[in-house]
């Protein structure tokens, strides 16, 4: 896949509100509305053509699908898909940031929404836009 496109602000924008309006108000459900099914459609959403994702309806289908895609880990598979590694610092809308998984085996991929973050969080319901969490950023990415 590799690199980033060339898109103004505006245009990054536009493809992240594309990628919050498919997944607004859907909680989080291993059916379809996890962090990698947001992380495929927001590179499409950026331009990006990714690979096909193996599918899985569970935490132990989608471990297993992360190593049919050569990854150990969601921060391997960013780096496996070619996207340039930023400072959290770095980032701007559009571009995506490995969080700490809250729960579970997995860590979460989020999108930068500008000063939030949008991505599914254990507090609330739904797809969410989640605020002060640079300092947890494990991996950044511009898309």
């Amino acid at each position: 896949m590799g690199g980033a496109i060339l898109m103004n602000l505006a245009e990054r924008a536009a493809a992240t509100q594309k990628t919050y309006d498919k997944f607004r108000g859907k909680s989080f459900d291993w059916h379809g509305a996890t962090c990698g099914h947001l992380l495929r459609s927001h590179l499409r959403n950026m331009g990006h053509k990714p690979p096909p994702m193996p599918s899985y309806r569970s935490a132990v289908g989608a471990k297993r699908a992360l190593k049919d895609m050569g990854a150990c880990d969601l921060t391997a598979l960013l780096e496996g898909l070619g996207l340039m590694p930023i400072l959290p610092a770095e980032m701007i809308v559009g571009d995506l940031a490995v969080l700490p998984g809250e729960d579970g085996p997995f860590d979460a991929v989020v999108v930068c929404a500008g000063n939030k973050m949008m991505g599914w969080h254990g507090a609330g319901e739904g797809l969410q836009m989640i605020a002060d969490v640079l300092p947890h950023v494990k991996a950044a990415f511009r898309v």
